[in-house]
């Protein structure tokens, strides 16, 4: 007898419970998640209880920092080997909070002249000599801006400063792929006054 609905996948996860995963290590409640992929929150609930159910974790905290990676992604199967001379790079990155992103994408780029990177959604991307500025539509109070510094390998970076005491907010997770398939990887930690931090990675397809 021929197997009838959707063939297994050959990964831990689903895509759609990798994407809802992602969103989770990345800080979202279950609304914004919802509100970006475009689903209802009972999806996002189902969803993230299938995925605790599935790794054996116990919480939404667990979740944030299970350091899963998906088979599709350009960094699986890669060792990311613990080296306490890691070093971080450079300044990749500088977040700022703004109340309209479409006046915003247009006074940075036409008032300032800042080369604009993209735009998806209400987040936009300007090149400053080689640091990229991020733009971000919200409702709150503009937050203190978020520096992102540029690593090389950000699993192996994570695990040498959790080794030197920095503790992280989230495990190394994937934000974005480009249309060329550079996949975007973030993980967040705090200074040690307690104000955010992030590395940032670019990985490029194989």
């Amino acid at each position: 007898m021929a197997r009838t609905g959707r063939p297994p996948f050959d990964d831990v996860l689903t895509p759609a419970e990798w994407r809802v995963t992602e969103c989770v290590r990345h800080g979202l409640t279950n609304a914004q998640i919802a509100k970006r992929l475009d689903v209802s929150r009972d999806a996002i609930k189902y969803h993230v209880a299938n995925v605790l159910q599935k790794l054996g974790l116990t919480s939404r905290k667990e979740l944030r920092h299970w350091d899963g990676i998906r088979k599709s992604s350009a960094l699986f199967g890669r060792k990311h080997p613990v080296d306490a001379s890691i070093k971080i790079e450079a300044l990749g990155q500088i977040a700022r909070t703004v109340r309209d992103i479409r006046a915003a994408e247009s006074w940075y780029r036409d008032v300032l002249g800042l080369p604009h990177l993209y735009t998806f959604g209400k987040l936009a991307f300007f090149d400053c000599a080689g640091v990229r500025l991020f733009l971000s539509e919200g409702d709150a109070p503009a937050a203190e801006s978020i520096l992102y510094f540029r690593v090389q390998d950000i699993h192996a970076t994570h695990a040498a400063l959790t080794v030197r005491g920095v503790e992280f907010i989230n495990a190394p997770h994937r934000v974005h792929q480009h249309d060329d398939g550079t996949e975007e990887w973030m993980a967040f930690f705090n200074d040690n006054e307690g104000r955010p931090l992030a590395l940032m990675s670019q990985v490029a397809p194989r």
